[in-house]
């Protein structure tokens, strides 16, 4: 590891929204304020999602998969380490705690399929043709 990636590290972990400290949107430190902030950051629910279903991608891999530049990716993927959700051991990867992030967005999921078919707006990602 180079001096400066270390460097983007360490300052990844400092920066964290991490339960118990200041986080955007909120002066409390409350946990649920933590996880938003969290996952609200630029490409953060993207590389969530690149890494589903136990998969382990190389920085290049998830790069191009979470179409981020190397400097958003590489701050995102220091976060999600410092909070216990993703960890590099040959490759990125999620860890139980991470997985268990996407059992836990599941509902949220069910929740805004019905919101939008309340609102009658049509998912872009349906494998449904639009009438």
């Amino acid at each position: 590891m180079t001096k400066s990636e270390f460097a983007t590290e360490i300052e990844a972990f400092v920066a964290a929204p991490l339960p118990g400290a200041l986080v955007r949107g909120s002066t409390t430190g409350r946990p649920v304020m933590a996880a938003l902030d969290l996952m609200g950051r630029r490409g953060a629910l993207r590389i969530l999602w690149e890494l589903r279903d136990e998969a382990v991608l190389t920085f290049r891999a998830l790069q191009a998969a979470a179409e981020l530049p190397p400097g958003t990716l590489n701050a995102r993927l220091g976060e999600l380490k410092a909070a216990s959700v993703v960890v590099s051991a040959g490759g990125y990867r999620l860890t139980p705690r991470g997985l268990q992030l996407l059992t836990a967005l599941a509902p949220l999921q069910a929740w805004s399929q019905a919101w939008a078919e309340d609102l009658g707006a049509c998912d872009p990602c349906s494998d449904q043709k639009e009438v």
